[in-house]
């Protein structure tokens, strides 16, 4: 049986890979016709450690990649699921678009694995409704199923095979026919459950994440205020068996813990206190670094803001993705009081112009700067503490060690 992968993104496109390098029949759908050409060519389309390895031995396994959805009896769909700005909710129309397009080719009785992340009820109100309105009967005409994904960018590879995975299905048959798929190269656990219980998980696991976050910048703030080093702090507290605060940092980016706690803030808006008032803490931070990185000026005697460089555009270390990213947060907000043009920014991993006063080597970097707001540690800041020469540091994600010109949050 061939297996239809709707959407060659960050999650889409090794899923696809995973699965024709063991074996399986696929074929990868986009709508953007440059991506599929570029694939096409046996080209990978992002940066990931181990993803042009896997491209190769997925091209071995006979993948193949349109820009046409395929008449088969499995498809996966991983589309985007942003929210929407006024409500919080989730924005399902790439997910019923999807469906509605597997919906005219799709042979009887396929079964359709959303891999999205959705908020829990999603399936039930946006997309069991599509299938309805064709005249078509869930679990005879069609059999839906949520599998929602579990990886990181900078790690995809390894956790694609060993994380554990989340099915939900209405029926356990159906259940166990795509728990075989996955398993054709998943070593972690399957679970198996209802759909709206794995809606919810998956939600859940990147709220938690942020709720922690959230914690972690709230103790930096009050330990800045209260002249205490948050990373004493935490690392004391964490010797406790039950504690485990994460690190403080810049602001939360990614298309997972920056988005999906808004989804249940947005359907259970008066339950969801603690949620919504993490998103904002997180949210926050970019300006408080703007605030640091003026205090830390001020104090080192530096009065030219064309003097500041910021260092990392991306969401997280040794990744090439800017979704979301702080950095992309705290130049907006630089925009709106007109200063964001006069910072030179440099990121090692993002090749494309992102924003206009970007630079493309560390040498045009530092020409001329005397500050670096150092937003990512990418490996070659932690290999290289040194790198910055004589600038002075806001370190916002203690990468380097402790040194009389370097400032943390």
């Amino acid at each position: 049986m061939m297996v239809n992968v709707i959407g060659l993104g960050y999650i889409g496109l090794p899923t696809a890979l995973m699965l024709a390098s063991h074996g399986v029949d696929v074929v990868g759908t986009d709508y953007n016709r440059n991506l599929v050409s570029t694939l096409q060519a046996g080209e990978v389309t992002f940066e990931e450690d181990g993803l042009d390895e896997l491209m190769s031995r997925a091209i071995e396994g006979g993948i193949r990649f349109s820009s046409s959805y395929q008449k088969t009896g499995f498809y996966i769909v991983s589309v985007p699921t942003p929210y929407v700005a006024e409500t919080k909710k989730v924005d399902a129309s790439y997910v019923v678009s999807a469906v509605e397009s597997v919906l005219d080719v799709c042979e009887p009785g396929s079964t359709i694995v959303i891999e999205s992340t959705i908020s829990p009820g999603t399936i039930d109100d946006a997309v069991r409704p599509v299938i309805a309105s064709r005249g078509l009967v869930c679990g005879k005409d069609v059999n839906l199923v949520h599998a929602p994904e579990r990886i990181i960018p900078g790690n995809m590879i390894a956790e694609l095979v060993h994380n554990n995975r989340t099915i939900g299905a209405d029926d356990p048959a159906v259940a166990e026919a795509v728990k075989a798929v996955y398993a054709s190269f998943c070593e972690g656990d399957i679970v198996l459950t209802d759909i709206r219980t794995a809606e919810m998980t998956k939600v859940v696991e990147n709220t938690f994440r942020d709720v922690n976050i959230a914690f972690a910048n709230e103790l930096a703030k009050i330990c800045h205020m209260g002249h205490m080093d948050v990373r004493e702090v935490i690392r004391i507290a964490n010797m406790h068996p039950r504690v485990n605060i994460l690190q403080p940092g810049p602001g939360v980016g990614g298309h997972c813990i920056s988005v999906d706690p808004w989804f249940l803030v947005g359907d259970y808006p008066s339950l969801t206190k603690v949620i919504s008032s993490a998103r904002e803490v997180n949210d926050s931070m970019p300006e408080y670094v703007l605030d640091r990185a003026r205090e830390v000026m001020d104090e080192c005697g530096i009065s030219d803001v064309r003097k500041v460089g910021i260092y990392g555009l991306t969401y997280k270390a040794d990744v090439d993705d800017v979704r979301e990213s702080p950095t992309l947060q705290m130049l907006d907000s630089m925009r709106r009081h007109l200063a964001a043009d006069c910072c030179k920014v440099y990121d090692p991993m993002v090749q494309d112009d992102v924003v206009s006063q970007q630079v493309h080597s560390l040498e045009e970097f530092l020409a001329g700067i005397e500050m670096v707001v150092l937003m990512i540690g990418h490996e070659e800041v932690r290999s290289n503490p040194s790198i910055f020469g004589d600038c002075v540091v806001l370190d916002t994600r203690n990468a380097l060690p402790d040194g009389e010109k370097v400032f943390r949050l």
